[in-house]
């Protein structure tokens, strides 16, 4: 709902205004803190490297997402989310050399029958869903590699982005095509909460994680791509075809196996071993 009140400023606009501001916030908070730890990352070649592919991994992220609000395929983005912890299935078994059990290469089928049936319903791949689901879990793997807290790392990763953002919006500028303090005082000013609106839910998440029982966790997940979905098709009445509907009803199905198995695990992780 934020990003549909940015409109009127062109998708690229908007992403290098989120990096840039989000520097801002998150080293002023980072200050506020007293956390340093952030420092140490630049003298570690091996975490900046994975920091910089991370970097590319969630602007690329959030670009397409931002697009797909604004060009009215939140319905897309919703469907990317769902099928998210899927792909994590999947970036385990190549990366990781996990081995699937039954309900788990369940739920992969599903997931990808329902991509399947939207390909060739529509004509096309749904590249909007498969690349926020392929570069979120990405992201989230080469993180897991990194093994760093979450804002310190994130602030090094639009750190990162950040002179490629500036440059880009000083040739805005320089042309007569920048957003900022040239449309109006409101637009100005949500461009600038782009920043704390990125920073802060991520800060949250972090202390919650700490937090709430991993079960519980898992479930909250899908509470983003439900909430956009039911916006798209009932707040900004995006089309909700009976194709679609197949498609997400077979997501939805693997979806529940997995959360299924996932319980499952859980449950059986806290049996009390016989002696």
């Amino acid at each position: 709902m934020f990003w549909k009140l940015l409109l009127n400023v062109p998708s690229t606009q908007i992403l290098a205004h989120r990096i840039v501001w989000s520097v801002i916030f998150l080293a002023g908070l980072m200050l506020w803190r007293g956390d340093r730890t952030f420092l140490t990352y630049f003298t570690k070649p091996k975490t900046l490297g994975l920091l910089c592919i991370t970097g590319a991994l969630i602007g690329g992220n959030w670009f397409v997402y931002i697009y797909a609000v604004n060009h009215n395929h939140i319905v897309d983005s919703s469907l990317g989310y769902y099928i998210n912890p899927m792909v994590n299935v999947l970036l385990g078994v190549v990366f990781m050399k996990e081995r699937l059990n039954k309900l788990q290469k369940w739920a992969v089928f599903f997931a990808v029958a329902g991509i399947v049936c939207l390909t060739i319903s529509v004509g096309r791949l749904p590249w909007i869903s498969l690349f926020l689901a392929l570069s979120f879990a990405l992201y989230g793997l080469f993180r897991k590699k990194a093994n760093l807290e979450s804002l310190p790392g994130l602030l090094i990763e639009t750190l990162l982005l950040a002179p490629f953002a500036l440059f880009y919006l000083w040739q805005m500028d320089k042309t007569g095509n920048g957003a900022f303090l040239h449309i109006s005082l409101q637009t100005t000013l949500l461009l600038i909460l782009a920043g704390p609106v990125t920073a802060i839910p991520m800060y949250w998440f972090g202390i919650a994680a700490t937090r709430i029982p991993l079960s519980m966790l898992g479930f909250l997940q899908y509470l983003s791509p439900t909430l956009q979905l039911l916006l798209g098709v009932f707040l900004y009445h995006e089309p909700f075809t009976t194709v679609y509907l197949i498609s997400f009803t077979l997501v939805w199905i693997g979806l529940g196996i997995y959360i299924f198995n996932m319980i499952k695990g859980l449950r059986e992780n806290k049996k009390p071993a016989s002696v």
